[in-house]
């Protein structure tokens, strides 16, 4: 009797079968452009400036002159988003052929610490390159890991609102709300929330509706900004009676984020689910989605160099230079923090968008995020930035197995009884240090090993060591909600050069 030949597919449902084979053909695409991203970068500049020539931009800027990046950079000065609104107040006022051909499809509406509310806009050719990037972000991890039996089971993507406004014909809505209108249809009927739970605005009630519609649900892939999945694990351990994610879900085995740095969280929330399971870090914004994790091993995200943008980079040190030094991604090294700016199939030019990223490889090119160019601290000229910050707590917290909830940094110049100014910490701790005192000094002393600048102005006694405020539980949430930014995409700024959130935050220090 011959023996039953077993299928290698056995268990998988049709979907994870498919999605491995299609894994295996993307892939190989992301291959061709991946092992010779400068040239990717150069083609891209060259359509961009080809679409764009007849653009009331193009006219402006003579992009039927340029014929290479020297030509580029001679022609197209940089900006942020103050200095492009002239032009995007046209677009929004619904003229076509103002930035990018024609009109957008979207507008991203963000909220800007000094312009207000923002719309960047999205159009036919960069709105897909979104999907794509998010998409091939779980490709990826499927083609590395052999794992895609999570799309055979539920997806919930934590996010905005997908209602969407009109302004002169052109829809306008969050990131992450428009981007709920675009999921393939083959992961619409894996996805929650249901639309009507997604539609609620206030992020509390929000978050109780998703936890009683998922709570007997198979999930298997929870994605969001960290902070606020911490939130959606604690409502459902409370609703659960104390138990752990693993147990409410017990096929729960991938977790996608981006917005922040997961290492803050990351104690917490593998503590929250009870076990480690594979994470996918991603940088998406609303100007286009920039990298993801390509590997489960290496550390990095992936540079999109062929998704429709090119990419300048600014030394840190420059920024605020009249004429700052400007490289393309051939010229970049390892290690240096750098400005980003882009230059967009959306019609955004020399923008910067206002992160600073590091390069952690040239081969392929990879990149981590180290904080915003405006989040530092230099009162005394120190320019303590975010990795800085995040590197000591977490250095020193990790060895004294302390647990940190959340973290802001501020400046405290004008110090009470003549004492030397120094800088302020607000923690929420999830689990305290049993000496504050001892715990503050060891991050203070690890802050030193990092940035030379704050080193000398401890040394010369300009500052004194830095001083933490241990904050009450849900200090950080119940302040969010003070300032009407709970949930979506908002997030705590780690630095602060003025004591705007410094003096929010004191009304919850234990």
């Amino acid at each position: 009797m011959a023996m039953e030949k077993k299928s290698p597919f056995r268990g998988w449902g049709i979907k994870s079968v498919l999605g491995k084979v299609f894994a295996s053909f993307v892939v190989k695409r992301i291959e061709r452009w991946k092992t010779d991203a400068v040239a990717a970068q150069e083609r891209t500049l060259q359509k961009l400036v080809k679409e764009a020539s007849h653009t009331v931009f193009g006219v402006d800027h003579y992009f039927s002159e340029i014929k290479n990046y020297q030509d580029f950079k001679a022609n197209i000065p940089l900006r942020d988003y103050e200095d492009l609104k002239p032009y995007i107040e046209r677009v929004v006022a619904g003229e076509p052929d103002i930035l990018w051909k024609g009109k957008p499809l979207y507008f991203a509406k963000t909220s800007g610490t000094t312009s207000g509310v923002k719309y960047i806009p999205l159009t036919k050719e960069s709105t897909p390159e979104h999907v794509k990037a998010a998409r091939n972000a779980l490709l990826t991890y499927i083609h590395e890991t052999g794992n895609a039996s999570f799309v055979d089971g539920k997806i919930i993507f934590l996010q905005g609102s997908p209602v969407l406004t009109k302004k002169n014909g052109i829809n306008i809505g969050r990131l992450s709300g428009i981007v709920a209108h675009l999921v393939p249809a083959y992961l619409q009927k894996n996805r929650l929330p249901s639309y009507q739970t997604n539609c609620i605005e206030d992020w509390e009630q929000k978050v109780d509706a998703i936890v009683d519609e998922t709570f007997h649900q198979d999930m298997r892939l929870i994605s969001g900004i960290p902070p606020w999945v911490q939130m959606y694990f604690d409502k459902l351990t409370e609703k659960s009676g104390g138990k752990k994610i693993k147990d409410i879900f017990k096929n729960f085995q991938l977790f996608v984020y981006g917005g922040v740095n997961y290492e803050p969280y990351r104690a917490k929330i593998e503590a929250s689910i009870g076990k480690k399971i594979d994470a996918i870090e991603t940088y998406p914004a609303s100007e286009g989605f920039i990298a993801y994790q390509d590997s489960q091993t290496e550390k990095g995200l992936l540079l999109l160099a062929d998704a429709g943008i090119f990419y300048e980079f600014i030394p840190s040190e420059e920024y605020y230079n009249e004429k700052p030094t400007r490289l393309s991604l051939a010229e970049v090294e390892l290690d240096k923090n750098y400005a980003l700016i882009l230059n967009t199939n959306a019609g955004l030019w020399g923008y910067s968008i206002g992160d600073t990223v590091k390069f952690v490889s040239l081969s392929p090119y990879k990149i981590v995020v180290t904080g915003r160019i405006k989040h530092f601290i230099s009162a005394f000229g120190e320019h303590v930035i975010g990795e800085e910050v995040e590197h000591a707590l977490l250095s020193v917290a990790n060895e004294e197995g302390v647990e940190i909830t959340e973290f802001t940094v501020a400046p405290q110049v004008n110090a009470p009884n003549a004492e030397l100014p120094f800088h302020e910490w607000f923690v929420e701790f999830a689990k305290a240090p049993a000496d504050l005192i001892a715990f503050a000094l060891k991050v203070d002393k690890a802050l030193q090993q990092k940035n030379i600048y704050y080193f000398d102005l401890i040394e010369g006694n300009i500052l004194q060591p830095l001083k933490i405020r241990t904050l009450a539980k849900d200090a950080f949430v119940n302040y969010m909600k003070s300032q009407g930014k709970l949930g979506g995409q908002n997030k705590v700024p780690r630095l602060s050069n003025d004591r705007k959130i410094a003096e929010g935050l004191e009304n919850y220090i234990v």
